[in-house]
């Protein structure tokens, strides 16, 4: 599965896209002083921008991060949670799932995130799709009419991973082809990815031209 994981930074990054699929989380962290404990669990889909939110977050209110944190010490977490009430500093803890469907076998750690807030980013909406569409081919300076990104958003599934690579498979076959995007060219990108199925109406055809 190509991925644009090798694609630089670019400073319109930091602008961290808001929907409905993540307001809440947003939401819940910007009154972080509520929180019943200086610490809080993002969950959510990979590549859906919760390590970027937590770093906004950290950079912010100059609070720590702890990312893909199933994948990280235990005890190293547990001295962090325990470090940000002493500090009052908040944490932002990034994992997959939420705390009970971890596999933590330090039991004084259980509980600490037991006791954290949780919130999760969920998939994203058409709304927040073709913001996220529009921003992506921006910064490969790819030139997507509206009409071609509401045909991608009406067909491509709603996850950001297959968004991201709908957009890196476009720019590879622009790249291959010296071809404008078109609807044409997204359709027949996508089927030969097997990512819509073959015979897919079209709402949005490309105008014809008449003589």
């Amino acid at each position: 599965m190509a991925l644009p994981l090798d694609w630089p930074a670019d400073p319109r990054d930091d602008e961290f896209l808001i929907g409905n699929s993540n307001a809440r989380a947003v939401q819940q962290l910007e009154h972080w002083s509520t929180w019943p404990v200086m610490a809080v669990v993002v969950t959510g889909p990979r590549k859906s921008g919760r390590s970027l939110l937590a770093r906004i977050f950290a950079a912010k209110t100059g609070g720590g991060l702890i990312d893909d944190a199933e994948r990280q010490n235990e005890t190293s977490i547990f001295h962090a949670w325990n470090r940000a009430q002493e500090d009052r500093r908040p944490v932002v803890i990034v994992a997959d799932a939420p705390p009970p469907e971890w596999s933590i076998k330090l039991p004084d750690l259980r509980s600490r995130l037991a006791a954290s807030p949780t919130v999760r980013i969920g998939d994203p909406d058409e709304e927040l799709m073709r913001a996220i569409f529009e921003r992506q081919f921006l910064r490969r300076g790819i030139d997507a009419r509206p009409e071609v990104i509401q045909w991608l958003v009406l067909r491509v599934e709603r996850t950001h991973i297959t968004l991201l690579r709908t957009v890196d498979l476009l720019d590879q076959a622009l790249l291959a082809r010296h071809k404008r995007l078109s609807i044409p060219l997204a359709r027949a990108t996508l089927i030969e990815a097997g990512l819509i199925p073959g015979a897919v109406p079209d709402l949005f055809p490309e105008p014809t031209e008449t003589p």
